[in-house]
Formats: C-alpha cells, sequence, structure tokens
C-alpha cells in the first residue's frame, strides 16, 4: 500500500503501544506521516525506546492504565497538551490467560472481572475519554482490536470469548452512536505470533499455523497493516470488523 504522508498532520493515539500488535501499529502509522502517542501501562524505558525508533519526529510515550478511567483521563489531558489534537484512537490494550473451555472452576470470578475490565470497560472508559476530541478533528477514527474469538467461540478462555464478543457489539453501538464525525472498526486477528497469550509455545505455534488456510500465524504486521487500512483506504466504513487470520476461522 502507497500511504507514505497519507496521514501527515494526523494525531494517533495507541492505547497498548508497547505490546507486540501495539509497537507494529505505532510503527505503520508513523511512517503513514502520523505523530504518535505509544500509550504503556509500565516499562517507561521500553515505550521510549519503541518512540526513538518511530518514523518522522514528534511522538511521545505516555503512561496509561485502562483498569482505571482517572489514569485514562489524565492521558488524554496529557495528549492534549502536547499536540491539542486527536484524530485516532487505536485500542490494543487487553489481558488474557488460557484456561480450558470445560475446566468452569478454574475461570475464577477474580479472572473473569480482569478480563471484562481490560478488554471491555477499560476500551470504552478510552472511547469515552477521547471522543470529544475525535469528534472536533472531524475525521475521527477509533480502531478497536478484537479478535475472532469473538464469534468463534474459540479462544484462550471462555471469559476472553465473551469480552471479545461485548467489544464487536460495542464497535457496532458506538459506530452508530458517534457517526458521522467519528468511524469506529474493529481488526479481527487470529493466532498471532507474539507472546500475549502466556504459555503457548513453539509447538502449539506451529501445530496453529499447521490448521489455518494460509499455513502461518497472524503476524503483528498483518494486524498493523489492517489498522493502517481503517485509516488510509477504507473511508466509507463504520460499524465493522475485518478479520485478520489466515482463514483460521473457516
Amino acid at each position: 500500500m502507497n500511504t507514505s504522508n497519507g496521514l501527515a498532520g494526523k494525531v494517533a493515539v495507541v492505547a497498548g503501544g508497547s505490546g507486540g500488535i501495539g509497537r507494529e501499529t505505532c510503527r505503520v502509522l508513523a511512517e503513514a506521516g502520523a505523530r504518535v502517542v505509544v500509550g504503556y501501562r509500565s516499562g517507561k524505558e521500553r515505550a521510549e525506546a519503541i518512540v526513538a525508533a518511530l518514523h518522522g519526529d514528534g511522538h511521545v510515550a505516555l503512561p496509561v492504565s485502562i483498569e482505571d478511567s482517572s489514569t485514562i483521563a489524565a492521558f488524554h489531558e496529557a495528549v492534549l497538551a502536547r499536540f491539542g489534537r486527536v484524530d485516532i484512537l487505536v485500542n490494543t490494550a487487553g489481558v488474557t490467560k488460557p484456561v480450558p473451555h470445560a475446566d468452569l472452576d478454574a475461570l475464577t470470578d477474580d479472572l473473569i472481572d480482569a478480563i471484562f475490565v481490560n478488554n471491555w470497560r477499560g476500551v470504552f472508559s478510552t472511547v469515552r475519554a477521547f471522543a470529544p476530541s475525535l469528534k472536533a478533528s472531524g475525521d475521527g477514527l477509533i480502531v478497536n482490536v478484537s479478535s475472532i474469538a469473538a464469534f468463534t467461540g474459540i479462544g484462550s478462555n471462555i471469559a476472553y470469548c465473551g469480552a471479545k464478543a461485548g467489544l464487536d457489539i460495542m464497535t457496532n453501538s458506538l459506530a452508530r452512536a458517534l457517526a458521522p464525525d467519528i468511524r469506529v472498526m474493529a481488526v479481527s486477528p487470529g493466532v498471532v505470533d507474539t507472546e500475549f497469550v502466556p504459555g503457548r509455545g513453539q509447538e502449539f505455534k506451529e501445530k496453529a499455523a499447521a490448521a489455518t488456510p494460509l499455513k502461518r500465524l497472524t503476524t503483528p504486521t498483518d494486524v498493523a497493516e489492517a489498522i493502517l487500512s481503517c485509516a488510509t483506504h477504507l473511508k466509507f466504513s463504520t460499524g465493522t470488523r475485518i478479520v485478520v487470520d489466515g482463514g483460521r476461522h473457516l
């Protein structure tokens, strides 16, 4: 895709920007000309190293914990203080833990709450905080990173599947509620070649790749390029999801 400077003058905020998908998303948005905010929960040095490696200048790393709405508000204020505007919000932050679907007792209340806070409520809270600024942009875009677990019911655990299904419906609802000033999209990967899910080793990855029609795992670059497309090419799309899984859901 020829997207060089396609986002020139835009400010893109990536919540979860220091994770595997987030880091690559920051890279492609910066290469397209955007000034990028790398939102990180912890690991300030890692986040600042990501900023230093981005194409262009004007990028910044700022702390945020999507579990705590007060830090999200402070994050938003810090972005406005630095740039005075927000055009793109990408929500990549989230957590999970592998739990066999048949082991109902292992899916504890505390784990369920943590998964829904990080994968649903935290995303909504971030959108709520940034919506006025995105509306003021005149061309606002929100991209939520979901998962094919939302519609296959197959994933790291049942709560994760449910939270991502909720995220997809949230995307639809927000697309109606925030139109026409803000477009809202979801990008839904399959198994991504990162360390996001604890305990998934090389053997799991090889089996998952072999079971995928296109015979490899989704890469962070695959997801990041889909997110970029939402900003640069899919200008008349809102309230829908882009599946990036090599056909794994089939």
